[in-house]
């Protein structure tokens, strides 16, 4: 099995080169950047060199492939371009008879447009997938427990000993690791059943703030306590990494959420039906932050 690999430079996709190794397959990942070569081989993987934008390429590298794991860009300047990168890789992939896409969408796909171009463009890339006659399985991943290494979060909890994150206590999110996404990831490239399929996965906790806490607490072995992030506060954080604009648009979003009753859904309480097609070992949130424990405390 051959596995070309788009986005493995990141956390979102990097742990699908060492999940596909496990179960033999020869890897390809894909860089815009040479600079990544020595991190993609290290892991495992054969790095070449290509640009998403250059249609040309992209179906150069695809060529002998059987299978290809996919993920659009995060913070792309234009979010719009990534229907066109999205429609390269699945044309390249059609021309060369690739036998199947899975596409790590980065978060639970909306029912419909809302309005953000981020959120809106996966719709159109999910209709041009389901109808490009590849086989495919979207994976849509929950929030994922590396956000916590984030700058918005990661200081408080080094110099404050808060668990600093935007959402309202109440809130529950069902926290995922990043490892345990590219292992749904590479489960669905080789199971065959799958050729058109989604799955909403989640972590199986369904944890408020103050369990957040309390299980990182247990993870690390140090008192930690939620501290809802005000959202002005997120937003200046994120300014230097996405601009004034993508920064007010979020903390917009999150000024809306705090001042809300009722919150959207991030835990599928069903977990056990896809894990019976996509048998994956799942990392708690005590766990993940017993294992990145030296990242927090120094």
């Amino acid at each position: 099995m051959k596995i070309l690999v788009f986005g493995a430079t990141g956390s979102q996709q990097f742990n699908v080169i060492g999940e596909a190794k496990k179960k033999g397959a020869e890897v390809i990942a894909a860089t815009s950047s040479e600079n990544s070569f020595e991190k993609l081989a290290n892991a495992g993987a054969t790095p070449v060199l290509a640009n998403l934008s250059d249609a040309d390429k992209i179906s150069e590298i695809t060529n002998g492939v059987d299978a290809i794991a996919f993920m659009i860009p995060v913070s792309l300047p234009n979010p719009f371009d990534g229907l066109q990168y999205s429609k390269n890789v699945i044309d390249a992939a059609k021309a060369n008879g690739v036998k199947k896409i899975v596409w790590n969408t980065s978060g639970w796909l909306e029912a419909q447009k809302v309005g953000s171009p981020v959120d809106d463009v996966k719709l159109d890339v999910q209709e041009y997938l389901k109808n490009s006659g590849v086989d495919y399985v979207i994976i849509e991943p929950t929030i994922y427990m590396e956000n916590m290494m984030g700058p918005f979060c990661a200081p408080f909890i080094s110099n404050e000993k808060k668990l600093a994150y935007p959402t309202p206590e109440a809130m529950p999110i069902g926290w995922i690791a990043s490892k345990d996404v590219s292992a749904f990831v590479v489960e669905a490239i080789y199971n065959e059943d799958l050729q058109a399929d989604n799955f909403k996965i989640s972590g199986l906790e369904n944890l408020k703030g103050n369990e957040l806490a309390s299980g990182f607490s247990n993870g690390i072995g140090e008192e930690i306590v939620y501290y809802p992030l005000k959202p002005q506060e997120f937003g200046d954080i994120l300014k230097p990494m996405v601009g004034e604009a993508g920064a007010n648009s979020v903390a917009a979003y999150y000024e809306n959420l705090q001042n809300s009753t009722e919150y959207p859904s991030k835990f599928n309480s069903n977990m056990s039906e896809i894990l019976e097609k996509l048998p994956v070992e799942m990392t708690s949130l005590s766990q993940w932050a017993n294992e990145n424990k030296d990242y927090f405390i120094k």
